[in-house]
């Protein structure tokens, strides 16, 4: 029995393939952008490796488990958040394929050096650091959500690096980083290749970017067609509700 500690709970992740999730409230729990990322990146069916930075409590490598037989590793920097995945692995049953390490992202290149990675995600800290007085009282939250550990450089500097030639880097972030993430991306021989908006309901301005490069590849980028979240009367529309729920 996998122990559970403070607010703590277990939910259902996938329904259809009984796989479950340990969340907190006050600590971690994955939100749209983690279903969305998963579902739009290319994912190494039996063979390759795949790495997720940032991985919370491990969210990304439960979803990609579904749909590739490779070894997934993620890293996450948060003891509390690391504790809560290594629990997550265990629960589902997945220690055959699924692994983490409690590490800072920027010294998986030196770890792993020429070992690299076929495919390479990360769900980073969206906004840039607050000043000491507009902090999250809530520091679990605050690193979550805040480049206070990392910048974006550091992120996309670590995936280019951690990626092997013509390997994938998928992210998601928020659309207004969109002009830094090309450039760095750019700068750091990751060549955008596919990209789509996601946005709350048509009429709404897009509120999550998803972006895949490739490691040394070819100019010539692929817009994808939008993604709506909800209809007009807030429910789930089709396609989100076949991301969610499968069928």
């Amino acid at each position: 029995m996998v122990q559970l500690y403070g607010d703590e709970r277990i939910d259902f992740l996938l329904a259809e393939e009984n796989m479950r999730i340990i969340q907190s409230p006050t600590v971690f729990a994955f939100s749209l952008d983690a279903v969305v990322l998963a579902d739009f990146t290319y994912v190494p069916k039996t063979r390759g490796k795949i790495l997720d930075l940032c991985t919370g409590n491990g969210v990304i490598p439960l979803f990609l488990s579904t749909r590739s037989q490779v070894p997934i590793t993620g890293v996450e920097i948060q003891e509390r958040l690391y504790d809560m995945a290594v629990r997550n692995i265990e629960l589902n049953d997945l220690k055959d394929q699924l692994d983490v390490i409690h590490g800072d992202l920027k010294d998986m290149p030196a770890r792993y050096g020429n070992n690299k990675f076929d495919l390479v995600t990360c769900n980073p800290p969206y906004f840039p650091t607050p000043k000491s007085d507009q902090k999250n009282i809530n520091e679990h939250l605050a690193i979550a959500r805040h480049e206070i550990h990392c910048t974006l450089e550091d992120v996309i500097q670590a995936c280019s690096k951690l990626a092997k030639s013509g390997g994938k880097v998928s992210m998601v972030h928020r659309p207004e980083r969109l002009v830094d993430i090309i450039t760095l991306f750019r700068k750091h021989k990751i060549e955008p290749k596919r990209m789509r908006f996601v946005y709350p309901k048509e009429g709404k301005e897009a509120n999550i970017l998803l972006i895949e490069g490739t490691r040394d590849g070819k100019a010539g980028l692929d817009i994808l067609p939008p993604l709506y979240a909800l209809t007009e009367s807030d429910e789930y529309t089709p396609e989100l509700r076949k991301i969610l729920y499968g069928g």
